[in-house]
């Protein structure tokens, strides 16, 4: 049966929400299929108190102290060693008293039976005596008030305080120190039930040693403690109760998932194939971006050699050049293929080794990416490379009229007759021309401080005398010869340009069309020897994924269970 929540959206109902929710998760599989019994559930019955403590600490006692019960039951309480084998629960002010197994009397059943106890109680009654716990027991004490979440629901009660040589400070002082960091948040009642108790039957005794004995025991002490934890009432202390029980439950069924025998070694051998063909596959990865990126680059030099190499004059990559650039663009194909074979006949060796014939051979690789062309076709002269190279022809043919109006730009524009210095000052030649004085240039292309513009006003001077510029700059410098060499250069740099462009997207496409055909032809294979080993890991990896989604699951309600644990406490 379902579990349901609180209708009155009481504390409880984020509880058994998520109780409800862990069910189902705990449902699912047959390892935590029986801790569903143990989640939570909506119960508005008493509030249950347990006493939890060692064998003879004196828990019966207590509970026949604070029941006030008559002396022949008494006896039938406390009789018997050890005294409580299963936890029993006593009525006492509208709550339930658990009297729980003893903790450390050597009986295992005794202390299971203790920590059923613990984990079905609304609030804890540690007891302990004035011989002060040990390390043992000290351990179990704060792990009930840590782990168990039992700090702000429980108390102390040290019994058997008037035994002789009993210092009540000294004792109180150091189960303190024992407490730790909860000593200030636990209640610490000191007590003697049998003092109470013998107070209550003894017939030796007068009305004034019954009162002393009564008044020095603790018990009225302790049951006023008792009613101060349980004020809240069911509604204000039972959903903590709750929500710590939930996690328990989870830590549980996060333990029914620790794999053993058959189970995990199906998991492992499922781990370590995964392992195996994860280091195959890595292996073939990194061989093939390591070999297309070398390939990608072996395309940009050889374009880039092919773009050096072309002619100033016709534009033309010379035969030699391009033909040493085929052979690269294709030794490098060649490479790749052989390198890329390589690494994957390594990763099946490898594979070999660990898993002997069945693992199946790697298809033969097939390169269908072609090489580039070593000497793509010359693009036709732009339409304004051509019209600027027939206007200077027509001026030529035209004579020194036009050759006048050439000069005349150039004097008129100082762009213009800085380009003429600019082609001047590459050769020797027009480097006297410019600088008889030599005050402006230093060397080929080069110019002293403000000599460019010297030269460039020098040159316009030249240009805007037209008999000077026929007479004696026209034999130098040839205006056609300037104009087409400075378009026939531009093109040609443009076309290197493009050349070195064309090759480095060709690298680009080619390096990652065969990743993409190499990672391809690798995803083949690799599925091929996941299902040639299955029945080596099938069973582990169906294990191994249940367990993953399973414990993913439980994660996620432990986290939730923690935030309303948060809250509760808050």
């Amino acid at each position: 049966m379902g579990l349901r929540t609180t209708t009155d959206g009481g504390p409880s109902a984020g509880v058994l929400a998520l109780s409800a929710r862990a069910e189902e998760v705990l449902k699912a599989h047959s390892r935590t299929r029986d801790l569903t019994a143990a989640l939570p559930r909506t119960d508005t019955g008493p509030l249950r108190i347990a006493l939890l403590g060692p064998y003879s600490a004196g828990k019966s006692t207590l509970i026949a102290a604070l029941l006030r019960l008559p002396a022949a039951e008494v006896e039938k309480l406390v009789d018997a060693a050890p005294k409580t084998r299963e936890e029993t629960p006593y009525p006492w002010n509208g709550v339930t008293l658990v009297d729980l197994p003893g903790t450390l009397s050597g009986d295992d059943t005794h202390f299971a039976a203790a920590r059923r106890g613990v984990r079905g109680a609304d609030a804890l009654v540690i007891v302990t005596t004035s011989e002060l716990p040990g390390e043992a027991e000290t351990e179990a004490i704060l792990q009930a008030l840590e782990a168990d979440g039992f700090a702000d629901r429980s108390m102390v009660v040290v019994n058997k305080m008037n035994a002789e040589n009993s210092d009540r400070d000294v004792i109180l002082d150091e189960v303190r120190k024992r407490l730790g960091p909860f000593a200030d948040r636990v209640p610490i009642v000191p007590t003697d039930a049998r003092d109470f108790l013998d107070a209550a039957h003894d017939p030796g005794l007068t009305d004034e040693e019954r009162a002393l004995l009564a008044s020095g025991s603790g018990i009225d002490a302790l049951a006023a403690e008792l009613r101060r934890i349980v004020a809240p009432g069911v509604r204000g202390v039972r959903p903590r109760a709750q929500a710590y029980e939930l996690l328990r439950v989870l830590a549980d069924a996060e333990e029914a998932w620790n794999l053993h025998g058959e189970d995990l070694d199906a998991v492992r051998a499922a781990e370590k194939s995964e392992a195996s063909l994860s280091r195959a596959k890595e292996g073939v990865l990194k061989a093939l971006e390591r070999e297309s990126d070398a390939l990608a680059a072996r395309i940009r030099r050889a374009g880039g050699r092919i773009a050096d190499s072309i002619s100033e004059k016709n534009g033309a990559v010379p035969t030699d050049i391009a033909t040493a650039a085929t052979t690269e663009l294709s030794d490098s194909h060649t490479d790749f293929d052989i390198n890329f074979s390589s690494s994957t006949r390594a990763a099946f060796d490898a594979l070999t080794v660990e898993y002997g014939d069945v693992v199946p051979e790697p298809e033969e690789w097939v390169n269908v990416v072609n090489p580039p062309e070593a000497n793509p076709a010359v693009p036709a002269r732009s339409p304004l490379e051509e019209a600027v190279k027939k206007a200077a022809e027509k001026a030529a043919k035209q004579g020194a009229g036009k050759l006048s109006e050439w000069l005349r730009k150039i004097a008129e524009d100082k762009e213009q007759a800085a380009a003429v210095v600019d082609w001047l000052n590459k050769n020797r030649v027009g480097q006297k021309l410019l600088d008889s004085g030599g005050k402006i240039t230093d060397g080929v292309n080069k110019f002293k401080p403000w000599g460019k513009v010297k030269a460039t006003e020098k040159v316009s001077g030249w240009a805007g005398k037209a008999r000077w510029a026929a007479t004696v700059m026209g034999p130098a410098l040839d205006t056609v010869s300037v104009i087409q060499d400075h378009s026939e250069r531009t093109a040609v740099d443009q076309r290197r340009k493009e050349l070195r462009d064309h090759f480095g997207n060709v690298a680009l496409q080619q390096r990652d069309s065969l990743v993409a055909a190499g990672e391809q032809h690798l995803r083949e294979w690799i599925a091929e020897v996941e299902h040639a080993l299955g029945d080596l890991t099938r069973p582990g990896a169906r294990i191994g994924a249940a367990r993953q989604a399973a414990l993913k699951e439980i994660g996620s309600l432990r986290e939730a269970a923690k935030k309303i644990v948060e809250q509760a406490t808050g």
